[in-house]
């Protein structure tokens, strides 16, 4: 099987790009780089990525089990190196499950699964980024998170 993908200049260093989906995803850099801070950085894409993907396993491995959730987020935070290329050194995945009556083997079963065996970002990324997990569950869904 092959991907494609497909990034265009838009101006300086904004970029438009799609891929087989066929949605546009904008990216951008600062003004200080020659960008317009229109768009995600494409080191955040990467993130981005690792929360979707691991996030839609967690999800549908919980619904083939019938657990009920009211709410679920996934919050990463990554180390990144001083010096160029500034890759990510570590990343933390944090799993906040809201709902009534869900039991904590069954969250920790449906990361490990995520984690060892269907997130392929994730099996991309672990060959050169030390990830680590954790999870929480809340009974009542918190205020939207916001972002520093």
């Amino acid at each position: 099987m092959k991907k494609q993908a497909l990034v265009k200049q838009v101006e300086g260093v904004s970029f438009a790009g799609k891929s087989d989906s066929g949605h546009w995803v904008m990216m951008d850099g600062p003004e200080s780089l020659g960008g317009s801070d229109a768009g995600s950085r494409p080191k955040e894409l990467l993130l981005l990525a690792l929360g979707g993907c691991t996030g839609s396993d967690v999800v549908s491995i919980l619904k083939k089990k019938r657990v009920a959730l009211d709410d679920f987020e996934v919050m990463l935070e990554a180390n990144v190196s001083e010096e160029h290329p500034q890759v990510f050194t570590e990343i933390h995945v944090q799993y906040v499950f809201f709902g009534q009556d869900i039991d904590p083997k069954d969250v920790e079963r449906a990361i490990e699964l995520s984690a060892t065996k269907y997130c392929s970002v994730s099996a991309m990324l672990r060959k050169s980024v030390n990830i680590t997990h954790s999870y929480r569950i809340e009974s009542t869904k918190k205020e939207e998170v916001e972002l520093a």
